[in-house]
Formats: C-alpha cells, sequence, structure tokens
C-alpha cells in the first residue's frame, strides 16, 4: 500500500524548529486526492504548531514525527493531532471506546488503498525502485573505471558529478509530480542543482520575484568565492602553508558554487515563474545544529538523504535511529568523493558525518533540552563546535594534498 499521507523536508532529520512546533504531517505528493486534504487542512494544522509537508511514495500512510512523543503513522497521526483540535472531541471518544481504535485503523487503510480514485483521479503512477537507483550506483562506479589513471582532480569531480546525476534522476523519477512537461523535467534534470523535484516541477507553485538585493547578495559571493581560489592558487607553492592554502581553496570553490552561482541560477528561475530555492540558507546563522544541517546547509543532498534514508528507517527503528543512518549515507557519499580519489583518509568523512549524528541526538536528548542546545547562544556555540570542529577529518591531509592543490595550480 502506498502512503494516504506522507513529505518533502530537508537531511535532514530536524523536523521541528525551536519556536515550538509539535511535528511534522508527511502526505503523498503523487497523490491528488491527498494533495487537496494538504491544501484544505494545512491552516488547521498550522494554527497547532503542525507543520505539513509532501513526502516520496515509499510510505504507506501518512507519517507524524514529533519531537518529543515519536513517530505515529496513519490513524494514530491523525488521533494524535486530534488531541490539539476541541471539536474533534467526538472522534477522540469513539477511539477510547473498545473496538474503536481498531475500526479507526480498519477505515483509514480502507480510504489509504482507494484515495488515487477519489477527487477524480484514479491515475496511480506506479513505479519499481530499482530502475530509480540503477544510475545512482552505476554511475560512480563508471567515473571510477574511466578516470583512475588520470589526475586526482579529475577524479574527485567526475565522482561528484556522477553522484550529483544518480541523485537528480533519483529525484526526479520518484519525486516528481505527475504530468509534467518534458521541457520542464529537463530543465529541472539539467539546468538546476537542487532535488526538490515536487516543489521545482509544480507549475502551481509561483515563489516572489527577486528583488535587486537579493541578486547583489548572491553576486558578491560568487565574487568572493572566485577570490579565494586565486588566492589560494597562487600560495600553494608557498611551503609554509600548503593545508591552509588548500583549505582556502575549497572555501573558495564552496563560496563561488554552492553559495553564489547556484544563488543565482535560483534566482534566475524565480524570476521567470518557478520555484526553485537557493540550496544554502546562511548556515551563519542556524540557531542550532539540528537548524544547520536540516534547513540550512546544502538542501539539496539533504532533501534526498530525508525522503530516501531517514523516512524509511525512522518508520521501521524510530527517529534516533533514522538520524544516525542518514549522517551514515552522507558519509559514505562523502567518501566517495573525497577519499576515493584521495586514495587515503578512509573513514575520516563518515567518523565526521557519524559526529553530526551524535551531535543532533544529544541536542535533542533531555539533557540538551536542560543544557539550551536547542536555541539562544548555547545552541549556536553547540551548532560552530560540532560541525566545524571535526572538519578536519572531512577535508583530511591527503584529500588536501592529492585533490585540492593539483587542482589548484590548473586554475588560470
Amino acid at each position: 500500500m502506498k502512503p494516504f499521507f506522507c513529505p518533502n523536508i530537508s537531511v535532514s532529520t530536524e523536523t521541528t524548529d525551536d519556536n515550538g512546533e509539535r511535528g511534522t504531517l508527511f502526505f503523498d505528493a503523487s497523490c491528488s486526492f491527498c494533495r487537496s486534504l494538504a491544501r484544505r487542512f494545512a491552516p488547521l494544522l498550522r494554527s497547532r504548531r503542525f507543520t505539513i509537508a509532501p513526502a516520496p511514495a515509499p510510505l504507506a500512510e501518512i507519517l507524524l514525527v514529533t519531537p518529543c512523543d515519536g513517530v505515529f503513522g496513519g490513524a494514530e497521526a491523525i488521533l494524535h493531532i486530534a488531541r490539539r483540535v476541541w471539536w474533534a472531541f467526538p472522534l477522540r471518544l469513539f477511539a477510547a471506546m473498545p473496538g474503536g481504535r481498531a475500526a479507526l485503523r480498519r477505515g483509514y487503510r480502507w480510504v489509504a488503498a482507494r484515495r488515487h480514485c477519489m477527487g477524480g483521479a484514479c491515475a496511480m503512477r506506479r513505479r519499481g525502485n530499482w530502475p530509480a537507483w540503477m544510475p545512482l550506483i552505476a554511475l560512480p562506479a563508471l567515473a571510477i573505471l574511466l578516470t583512475a589513471r588520470l589526475p586526482a582532480w579529475v577524479e574527485m569531480w567526475a565522482i561528484a558529478g556522477a553522484i550529483f546525476a544518480g541523485c537528480k534522476w533519483l529525484s526526479w523519477r520518484e519525486c516528481g509530480p505527475p504530468g509534467v512537461a518534458p521541457i520542464r523535467s529537463l530543465v529541472y534534470l539539467f539546468l538546476w542543482p537542487g532535488m526538490d523535484a515536487a516543489a521545482f516541477l509544480d507549475a502551481r507553485n509561483v515563489p516572489p520575484t527577486p528583488v535587486l538585493a537579493e541578486w547583489i547578495f548572491a553576486g558578491a559571493k560568487t565574487a568572493f568565492g572566485a577570490v579565494l581560489v586565486c588566492i589560494a592558487a597562487r600560495r600553494t607553492g608557498n611551503p609554509l602553508n600548503p593545508l591552509l592554502a588548500g583549505w582556502i581553496g575549497m572555501a573558495g570553490l564552496i563560496f563561488f558554487l554552492h553559495f553564489g552561482a547556484f544563488h543565482l541560477i535560483a534566482l534566475g528561475w524565480q524570476s521567470r515563474g518557478i520555484d526553485a530555492e537557493p540550496i544554502m540558507r546562511m548556515p551563519i546563522a542556524a540557531r542550532s545544529l539540528g537548524d544547520f544541517w536540516g534547513r540550512r546547509w546544502n538542501r539539496g543532498f539533504n532533501d534526498l538523504a530525508h525522503r530516501f534514508v531517514y523516512l524509511p528507517v525512522c518508520r521501521r527503528a524510530g527517529a534516533g535511529v533514522a538520524t544516525m543512518a542518514a549522517f551514515l549515507a552522507s558519509g559514505l557519499v562523502h567518501e566517495m568523493a573525497i577519499s576515493v580519489p584521495a586514495r587515503g583518509g578512509y573513514g575520516l568523512p563518515t567518523l565526521y558525518f557519524l559526529i553530526q549524528g551524535a551531535g543532533l541526538l544529544l541536542e535533542r536528548s533531555q539533557a540538551g533540552r536542560r543544557l539550551g542546545l536547542r536555541r539562544g547562544i548555547r545552541g549556536r556555540l553547540f551548532a560552530l563546535i560540532v560541525a566545524g570542529a571535526p572538519a578536519y577529518w572531512l577535508f583530511h591531509p591527503l584529500f588536501v594534498a592529492r585533490v585540492i592543490h593539483p587542482f589548484l595550480e590548473v586554475v588560470p
């Protein structure tokens, strides 16, 4: 059975913010009946401090992820929300009667199984999972084989590009809404770095037109990144600061691409009426570690990891295991693009992301709440220390020496 209700947020593992939100409800974006209900009940849910968001098809029912009470699916999710709605008292009373809860579950399953034939929509898009995953497996392997004898920095870009292409295909194949015009799909696949297919491909999502200040800010970040790369390229020959030059170069590349050029592309599509949010949302302003990874840093990959790792694992094993699984997946992806071309440092990028997962679990724990790690100056400092201090292991010295330095030497 496919999900009657289920979403689309970011790695994300952070489902509530620091403003007292009670949880996130995920629904099936491929179901027109579900989308209609989501639009109808979104104001009610937001007024009760619940977030509602679309999800990919793998779930079998709506999924409510809460910060303290756990994960609820199907009828249980509805009953949990009903506790916050005074006029839903008859539903709660019926559930408390002998056999009432079981009847609600059976009724929910009956509706969920027929949801694609409600509201005038009977075209269920059935897809096998393995064709969507094949490019993500085959393309990086092919990139490694074809670039094994080429310079390490060529292999790095080839592997990164192959992983990106596989992720793009997966997001389009599994998360894109039905009936999308072919030209819009091609634009999404080849001219947009984000992974939120449901938002980008839905013609009904029309963002506000960007203002001049946004263009100036994005252009300034692009120029700043280019300056850092040029400075690093001229310092690689200095034997006193080889590691520093490499780090400056990596920071420049991230600023130039992720913060700058990708932001400019997002503004370009927004000006054409396409919902394309920047993949970086001021990470320096993160109020907590969960806010940093869940909403601000590289939202393109986070969206994908959340949909295809966090949510399925969360349903089966709980939020804690799902959090670690999502960060483990991120670590393995970075191993491919960092340690493989460097021919060393294996395990260090994975260790970095496992530390992030452990930090996030600590932040969400009772001890973390008592220490105030989810808000205020303590939350910001905790995020800065946990995300920043172990970054030496993510971009380890072998990667800097064998990949980044040779790349900077060819930068004009």
